[in-house]
This record gives C-alpha cells, structure tokens and sequence, in this order.
C-alpha cells in the first residue's frame, strides 16, 4: 500500500506526545529530523507559552512549527504565522470577574497570558507548581487588569472541581470568545474564532495544503477541532470519549509512544 502524502503532523503534547511523566520520548527528535528529511513538517500543538514549547524541542526549533497557547500564537521556524490577540478591555473586565469567584472562596489563579510573557499576581508555591511547567517566560504583576503586552490568552487554574464551577462561569462571561477546557484543573479562553484547529488551517494555507495531507493526534476537550482539520485524526486509545468520537482513528496511548509508533508506520519512516 502506497504511504500517503503527509506534510504536517500535529500533535498535542500533554497526555498525547509527552508520557505519564510529562516527558519527552526519547525518540521525539530524531522521528522529527526524520519527517524533515521527508519533507514533513512537525508541529507541537500545546495551551503551553510559545517560549516553554521552544525550549522544549530547542533541538530541532530552527525548523519547527509550534502552535502554542491552544492556537492563539503561531509560528513556522521562528517566524510568526498567526497572532490572535484579546480585547484588552474584555481581559481587564473578565479578570474582575474572575477574580470575585476567588473572593468567593474559589481557590482559583488567573494566568494573562501575553506573546512577551505570562503574567501572574498569586505567587504562593503551589500555584508556582501548577503554572511554571506551562510558562517559561513568567512575570509577576500588582494589577493584571493593566498588563502592558499584547495579550493572546487568559488561562484559570481551579484546584477544585473546574467543570462544576469555573468552566460554566468563565463561558457565561465570555460573550463571543471560545472557552476550552484543557486539563483537568485548567481552562483557556481565547480571541473569537481561535483554538487548535483554526492554528492548523492557517498552516495549511500557508503551506499550499489540505486536510488529506495533514495528520492530527490528540486526547483532550481542546483538540477537538485540531482533529476536525486533518483527515488523518487520531485520538488516544486513553483519550477523552468526545475525542474519541470525533477522530477518524485511534493511536496507542501516550505511555506507549502511540504518536511516533503511528506516524513512522503511516508515513513510511
């Protein structure tokens, strides 16, 4: 059988690429050099800051795509692809919002997330654990309401129950901006319009291709439409159900290298 003609491979990294650790396959790198050889560009797909995605795969960054803060900031071997900034004045009101739910005794930590930095004004340790894997660049502010950045993304940790509480108040609040719950404890609100899929089909403009061409692997709320873009979907076996609807395929799970087993046997590698 004739491999297809893959030229993109997206795939998130937190309980899709990265193991139950949170690390990275030994073997990551060298698939990538592999599908760059191929003519096959590579994209992690992450809610991560740009700048933690890149110091992740420093090794291989000169040619990589990365899509990070679930889609709201791209870029294709250092130059930026898309930027998809908030409404400041939207920012400054649902940060208020947000942070009467911790006036409420909601244990909540309100990340800002801009393309220089994130921006956060809770610092005890174990908000610092939650939010530091997640943001390289990470600064810390008296007022979030009047961060001077370009602001691409308000992410919200929730100790709590996230689905009971914070996720359908941050989506009563959000007017027309999407709301994507991308771990168990964390929810992302983006710029109208914007999440992994929209990130995906940029790049496909930009590269001259289609969905056929485009392989998609992921296992959370957030990568729902990242999957809809690339006719070679495929879900975690130990994804989400909603994930594992929407997929046109099912990969071995993340512990098991499902992401480079199946993309060296579909591509031919």
């Amino acid at each position: 059988m004739t491999a297809p003609d893959i030229r993109l491979v997206v795939a998130d990294l937190d309980g899709t690429l990265l193991d139950e650790r949170k690390q990275m396959p030994a073997e990551t790198f060298a698939l990538i050099r592999d599908l760059q050889a191929a003519g096959v560009a590579f994209a992690p797909a992450s809610g991560r800051q740009w700048a933690t995605i890149e110091s992740m795969f420093h090794e291989v960054a000169d040619d990589l795509v990365i899509i990070a803060e679930n889609g709201a900031y791209v870029t294709h071997a250092g130059v930026e692809v898309a930027a998809h900034p908030l409404d400041p004045a939207w920012v400054s009101g649902a940060v208020r919002k947000t942070q009467g739910l911790a006036d409420r005794g909601v244990d909540v930590g309100i990340v800002v997330c801009g393309i220089e930095s994130a921006w956060i004004d809770r610092t005890d340790q174990p908000f610092l654990d939650q939010v530091e894997p997640y943001y390289r660049r990470l600064k810390v502010t008296e007022d979030l309401t009047s961060v001077d950045d370009t602001i691409i993304k308000l992410a919200v940790h929730d100790f709590g129950d996230l689905e009971a509480v914070t996720a359908p108040f941050l989506k009563e609040h959000a007017e027309q901006n999407p709301v994507a719950i991308s771990g168990a404890h964390w929810v992302d609100v983006m710029a109208e319009g914007v999440n992994k899929g929209l990130a995906v089909r940029e790049l496909q403009a930009e590269m001259g291709i289609d969905a056929t061409q485009t392989m998609a692997f992921g296992d959370y709320l957030n990568d729902y439409e990242m999957l809809q873009a690339a006719d070679w979907s495929f879900a975690m076996s130990n994804a989400h159900p909603d994930i594992l609807d929407v997929a046109n395929y099912t990969a071995p799970p993340n512990h098991e290298n499902g992401v480079i087993t199946t993309v060296r046997s579909v591509v031919g590698l």
